[in-house]
């Protein structure tokens, strides 16, 4: 019977299946459940209606965060690709000591979000570093104060971001170049294509499938963008570098309301399957038509 067949790896995946089911989508069916509640301290199955919702959405502390969140994402989401290629492309044409550079340019990845905050909320510190440092070199007028300046504190984070994450796309995208074939190189000599041309047009659409595992990994870093702000401003200055994951867990455990973190948490999870599911139809769906 098939139903038996390879039955050693079927029980060996049992705890996954058990994890998956149980912890990812049970919690998520109870969060979202918990959400129409009025749950405060603790949880209780007690009907909110939306209530929950109508005030998440008259909470201008929602609205920055979503503001905020979106600014971060699209700039991360460009910068990150668009820096990690380059830099993919640079070490590809096999210069010296790129061993020591990829080291380099990866290293960040290892730090965790609040050591990379703690290290560029002092580098950005207007009495320590960068400005304090330009200004001792002789330029007095220098000003670089982004965590203290609500209009341009996400770019303080975005920096940091991009810091730390720029090194992992790198390798990612130095990996599928390193996976193109020499001899597209060679026919594009002999066709007199330019460099730039032909990455635009023959190697970058070659490599959609990379690009698409850096667009998933770069966006779930994006989603869940929390330690970063926590380690370098709080939130501040005032409220104008909250994001949403922040404002779920002031609300849960700070203000001891579990039913309005439950419904910003449904809200983010209803913006991630709306940007998935039509990509999975897309990515998944013509494959199989065709």
């Amino acid at each position: 019977m098939r139903l038996f067949k390879n039955i050693s790896a079927k029980i060996a995946s049992l705890p996954m299946v058990f994890t998956a089911l149980v912890v990812f989508l049970g919690g998520t069916i109870w969060t979202v459940v918990y959400s129409f509640t009025d749950s405060g301290l603790l949880p209780r199955l007690r009907w909110d209606g939306l209530d929950q919702y109508e005030r998440l959405w008259n909470s201008r502390k929602w609205l920055v965060s979503i503001e905020n969140l979106a600014i971060y994402g699209v700039c991360s989401l460009i910068g990150t690709l668009v820096i990690g290629f380059t830099l993919a492309a640079l070490l590809d044409r096999k210069v010296r000591g790129e061993g020591v550079l990829r080291t380099i340019f990866l290293y960040p990845f290892a730090l965790s979000f609040i050591v990379t905050g703690l290290v560029w909320q002092w580098i950005l510190n207007p009495q320590l570093g960068l400005q304090s440092v330009v200004r001792g070199m002789g330029w007095e007028s220098f000003t670089f104060d982004p965590l203290n300046n609500s209009k341009i504190v996400m770019f303080g984070l975005l920096i940091a971001g991009l810091w730390q994450g720029t090194g992992l796309i790198m390798c990612i995208m130095l990996a599928g170049l390193r996976g193109i074939d020499e001899d597209i190189w060679k026919a594009a000599r002999v066709d007199g294509i330019g460099t730039v041309k032909t990455y635009i047009r023959v190697i970058i659409p070659m490599m959609r499938p990379v690009f698409v595992t850096s667009l998933v990994l770069i966006a779930s870093g994006i989603v869940k963008l929390y330690d970063l702000v926590v380690a370098q401003t709080s939130g501040g200055p005032g409220i104008s570098s909250e994001v949403p994951a922040k404002y779920v867990m002031t609300a849960m455990f700070g203000g001891q309301n579990l039913g309005q973190g439950f419904a910003a948490s449904t809200m983010m999870l209803v913006t991630v399957v709306i940007i998935l599911v039509p990509w999975a139809i897309l990515e998944f769906g013509g494959k199989k038509r065709g």
